[in-house]
């Protein structure tokens, strides 16, 4: 392949350190030589480099860990696990952490070796062939934009605890209030992530690290002020409240219900690899962001929950499991230390709503660039002023919007497909892990050398993602009334949704796929790489990237 620069990065003229986030020390030819490298590596997939390498190594991190969010996830369901498993349901956390650490060192090989954006789309094409890619493209999509209005749902736990005034439509009493105005709340901040990810990704780049920055010292501090108001003793950890007493599985079964609050939280740590083509030296740096922002999460998360348990004035207050840490850190902290901890909650919120908003972007312009999505020249175009993807941000945006409406009137209904979202997660993760595994056994597969590898520990830390991955997918679907059909008449079609949808998506996606996109799949003209062969690419009619046969 020949490597074609199309105008961007650092050898295209510009900054190399992408608003000072460089180790400062390399020399301008030494950047010319990294980018050179980078392209090189995009060529070998059969694409041009189109997106800006604009972002360092923070940006990545910062990326990889605002989607995660400490603080949104913890403050969002600390509710749940305290209501479905009592204090002990903690040890959830580390128990999450493990295994997605199983999924994140499997991530970091691909991400080493294939640096390229809609990250989890285009490993598990380069692994299991085209229909595999597809399918968990599809799938990561599609739970992308629920995620994001679920993630903008999250105003609604926040900001009218700071202030009435931000309860806009009723009181809050009334039997659709707090949805109406959670609709009304979460369509202002996608507003806000559609036209920030439209003006480039330089833009989202720097509030997005202000923002994690914002959220670490936050988390920190507020530790620390959990720390100095504990009330008892790291036993309180082990208290049951008696739950799943008669049940089949006794404790084990609230137990697993109350992990899907951790599980809820630790994942995403993708998103630091899918912004590949516009960060330097991303096969380096890509899966160090993979692990710093894991790491970084179950420390802080772990410590934030543990003290706010040992914090907490009364463990059996009722409030615990209904407003959750909000109510820790108002009763243990007071009032003014508590609303600017909540103030610092819905930054969180906010660049973990653009974070959910750019990894969608990159996911839609990675298969669009492919052929594989409706309007794919519309979808694939980047914009020569703001250097990124402005048609998906406005289209992302646009759905996710339209899904929060589903939340006027249905809140159960819109907490069923949440839910669901999450498990498409996770099985578009396997998509990637249990391809992966095949290729391991059948000794076909090789990291990229000089860079991340895993080595002898490979073909263990493979098993167990995906043994990790399926388990965690299926306690995430079981047919729980608690969680899928929580309040009012119970009914099948919601206590089996995690399934319907899931199917009915899969299925339904997958059908489109094979009889109308499959078809027309190949690099767009303007998109593919160079070759000495075809240096025009002019018909664009084959696909550069075709995988090898797994």
């Amino acid at each position: 392949m020949v490597r074609v620069s199309g105008g961007t990065g650092p050898a295209a003229g510009g900054s190399a350190n992408g608003g000072g986030q460089g180790d400062g020390v390399d020399t301008a030819p030494a950047a010319e030589t990294e980018t050179s490298s980078d392209d090189d590596s995009l060529a070998e997939l059969g694409y041009k480099p189109e997106l800006k390498r604009t972002l360092g190594n923070f940006h990545t991190f910062a990326a990889g860990i605002s989607y995660i969010s400490i603080l949104t996830g913890t403050f969002q369901l600390f509710y749940f696990g305290v209501n479905h498993g009592g204090p002990a349901y903690w040890w959830s956390w580390p128990m999450v952490f493990c295994g997605q650490l199983m999924v994140a060192l499997c991530f970091c090989e691909m991400a080493a070796r294939y640096p390229v954006a809609g990250s989890v789309y285009n490993w598990s094409k380069q692994l299991g062939g085209p229909h595999v890619g597809w399918l968990g493209g599809w799938m990561m999509m599609t739970a992308t934009m629920v995620s994001l209005a679920a993630v903008a749902l999250a105003y609604q736990v926040t900001l009218p605890q700071i202030s009435s005034f931000f309860q806009f439509i009723g009181d809050g009493s009334g039997r659709t209030d707090q949805a109406a105005n959670a609709v009304l709340l979460g369509a202002v901040l996608v507003v806000f992530t559609t036209l920030v990810n439209a003006f480039g990704v330089k833009l989202m780049a720097q509030i997005n690290s202000a923002g994690v920055a914002i959220e670490l010292i936050a988390a920190l501090a507020l530790i620390v002020l959990l720390a100095a108001h504990i009330t008892r003793g790291p036993g309180a950890v082990t208290e049951t409240y008696a739950l799943g007493r008669g049940e089949s599985l006794g404790y084990l079964g609230a137990f697993l219900t109350a992990s899907l609050a951790s599980a809820y939280v630790m994942y995403g740590f993708d998103t630091a690899s899918s912004l590949g083509e516009e960060s330097k030296d991303p096969g380096r740096n890509a899966p160090r962001a993979i692990l710093r922002a894991l790491f970084a999460s179950f420390l802080i998360g772990g410590l934030i929950l543990l003290f706010a348990l040992l914090a907490t004035p009364d463990l059996h207050d009722k409030r615990l499991a209904v407003d959750g840490l909000q109510y820790v850190v108002l009763s243990a902290l007071g009032t003014t230390i508590g609303d600017i901890m909540l103030w610092c909650v819905v930054i969180a919120i906010t660049v973990c709503a653009l974070a959910v908003h750019t990894a969608g972007i990159r996911l839609a312009f990675a298969m669009a660039r492919d052929t594989n999505l409706p309007a794919a020249s519309l979808l694939a175009r980047v914009s020569p002023r703001f250097q990124t993807p402005v048609a998906p941000a406005v289209i992302i945006g646009c759905i996710a919007v339209c899904i929060l409406l589903v939340n006027v009137n249905q809140p159960q209904i819109f907490s069923v497909i949440t839910s669901i979202a999450i498990i498409m997660i996770y099985v578009a993760y396997l998509m990637v892990t249990v391809p992966m595994l095949v290729r391991r056994l059948r000794g076909q597969w090789e990291p990229a050398a000089g860079k991340f590898s895993l080595g002898r520990f490979g073909l263990p830390v493979n098993i167990l993602a995906v043994l990790w991955g399926t388990a965690m997918a299926t306690n995430l679907a079981w047919p729980r009334a608690e969680v899928y059909n929580a309040n009012g008449p119970q009914h099948w079609y919601l206590r089996w949704g995690a399934f319907l949808f899931v199917g009915i998506v899969a299925v339904g996606g997958f059908t489109y796929y094979w009889f109308v996109q499959r078809k027309r799949t190949c690099v767009l003209a303007g998109h593919a790489a160079e070759t000495p062969e075809d240096p025009a690419n002019p018909d664009g009619s084959e696909d550069p990237s075709a995988p090898a046969t797994p």
